[in-house]
């Protein structure tokens, strides 16, 4: 079996985060697996919402918001607004990236704030949900990176870091990292979320009108601990990055367009 990018099976698409993309975020990178981009920032509002004022609950809150542009596929996408609601798929994702990135957060530390975590897909090649929880979590800890040096949090509420990748069955055999042509004829697929320490966030996972055993299952888990490993790996790197000076977002953002 040939991918169709001629990747091994086991092999991530190039991976690359670009950080500062957006100066007006506390937080911000453009992320990229493959052909899927996206802008991932994370902005932090000192105030909390309206339901934690009125149970009490201590500490803050982190929620997020996902969206394709209308560019982002190759037929145009009709924005949400022009529906006047959120469609399904999108207000899934948005709360996989809440659920998965809470998961690494104490949110008592965090204080009276609530973090925005904003994902805009600018070019969609598969595996847009998992490039923006992976993204998500590197802008969150720049921003909160940040806040810790303006002194305004007495502890890191950042616990560790988390990442997602796909797996699937793609022509009979478990495969790393779908991109769209192997998303769209996989048999099976899945979207992995796990820890550093690969502890499991969570696990979507179904046949596409098929049925796969327990041994394609523990493959395909296989293949996402060994690819959330290596984006891990590109994340400490991505939030490194973002500490150094005369990083010129803009210059990186246009020479990524032309890989």
């Amino acid at each position: 079996m040939t991918r169709p990018d001629e990747r091994a099976n086991d092999q991530l698409r190039p991976i690359s985060f670009i950080p500062d993309i957006a100066p007006h975020s506390n937080g911000s990178v453009l992320v990229s697996f493959g052909n899927t981009r996206v802008i991932c920032t994370a902005t932090i509002q000192e105030d909390v919402p309206r339901w934690m004022k009125q149970q009490r609950v201590a500490g803050g809150w982190l929620t997020a918001e996902y969206s394709m542009l209308p560019y982002s596929t190759l037929d145009r996408k009709s924005r949400d607004i022009s529906r006047g609601k959120l469609d399904g798929r999108s207000s899934e994702i948005q709360r996989l990236i809440g659920r998965a990135l809470r998961a690494v957060v104490d949110l008592k530390k965090l204080g009276q704030r609530t973090v925005w975590i904003d994902c805009d897909v600018l070019q969609a090649d598969g595996g847009t949900r998992t490039a923006s929880v992976t993204g998500g979590c590197v802008a969150l800890a720049i921003a909160l990176n940040r806040l810790m040096g303006e002194g305004k949090l007495k502890e890191f509420p950042l616990t560790q870091l988390v990442a997602a990748i796909s797996t699937g069955v793609y022509q009979d055999v478990p495969v790393l990292d779908l991109n769209y042509p192997e998303d769209r004829d996989a048999s099976v697929d899945f979207n992995v979320v796990m820890t550093e320490r690969l502890e499991f966030v969570e696990v979507q996972g179904s046949g596409e009108e098929a049925v796969f055993t327990s041994e394609q299952m523990d493959s395909m888990l296989g293949l996402a601990k060994k690819g959330v490993e290596e984006l891990i790996t590109l994340q400490k790197a991505a939030i490194l990055e973002a500490d150094r000076p005369g990083n010129d977002a803009f210059e990186s953002l246009a020479s990524a367009f032309k890989k």
